[in-house]
């Protein structure tokens, strides 16, 4: 079985895929650059050995935008399973083409999120993934990653709101009612939720007259609902596990089907230094 790691800015999702290729387990954590490779090692064997799959995972592959938590992760792998995963990073086999000025530059989760549309939908895609901040990543008609865009996310825009102003409360990310807020909290919801949504339905139709002609849009991440119903283009397909599932077919891709062999052990340890 398939151990999949997405280390991100706020949170790190985990997924366990079976040989059939099946997500079978997820979960989120946070992403906190000071717990030790102990504190993970033993926090993940505890995940996986109440869900009654530790003895089963015998790989691993992890994307991540923050370098400590990596080896840290690395480490705890290698010490309570005794695998040495595969480090995702722009030197891997990819189904994607990266077209960008600085290829190094890319992020490993939008390349499996470009990966995943690459594989999974069809093209153009734009891959819309609404974390700690909201990208997109756009897949051309030649599975070319030809770039895309960041903005602030829905949590950035509302905590800076409320740490930048003195008046205004923190509050919890839902759809608003109405556009016109009649109260504080009401009104901040429409600015951060109504006014990303008019964003995002803005860079859509900036990027497919870039494109030059209508593309798929794919959704991930916790907040796709909250945003649907207040857009006017909308998503193709919410698909919340979309960066899992890239990492999935991106260890096949680059460590192949015979995972415990003494050649692709060699392979493995050689792809997570790049």
């Amino acid at each position: 079985m398939l151990l999949v790691i997405d280390i991100g800015n706020t949170n790190t999702n985990l997924g366990v895929f079976n040989d059939g290729g099946v997500l079978e387990k997820s979960w989120n954590i946070a992403s906190d650059i000071k717990r030790f490779e102990d504190e993970y090692g033993i926090l993940i064997l505890n995940l996986l050995q109440n869900s009654n799959i530790a003895p089963k995972i015998d790989s691993a592959i992890i994307s991540s935008v923050v370098a400590p938590l990596c080896e840290t992760y690395k480490k705890a792998l290698e010490k309570y399973l005794n695998i040495i995963p595969f480090v995702l990073s722009h030197k891997a086999k990819l189904p994607v083409t990266i077209d960008l000025k600085q290829p190094k530059e890319a992020g490993a989760d939008r390349l499996a999120n470009a990966s995943a549309a690459a594989i999974l939908y069809k093209l153009p895609a734009i891959v819309i993934d609404l974390g700690t901040a909201t990208s997109f990543d756009i897949v051309d008609e030649n599975k070319n990653f030809i770039g895309g865009l960041i903005a602030p996310g829905l949590k950035i825009q509302a905590k800076s709101l409320s740490q930048f102003t003195s008046k205004l409360p923190k509050l919890k990310i839902e759809a608003p009612k109405n556009a016109i807020g009649k109260d504080t909290i009401s009104a901040m919801l429409s600015g951060i939720v109504r006014g990303h949504a008019a964003m995002i339905d803005g860079m859509i139709k900036a990027c497919e007259k870039e494109l030059g002609r209508k593309a798929t849009v794919i959704a991930t991440g916790g907040y796709s609902n909250v945003l649907f119903d207040n857009m006017e283009r909308g998503f193709d397909h919410i698909n919340p596990n979309l960066t899992l599932e890239g990492l999935k077919y991106l260890y096949k891709l680059n460590c192949g089907e015979n995972k415990n062999d003494s050649n692709n052990s060699e392979n493995t340890k050689t792809a997570a230094l790049l």
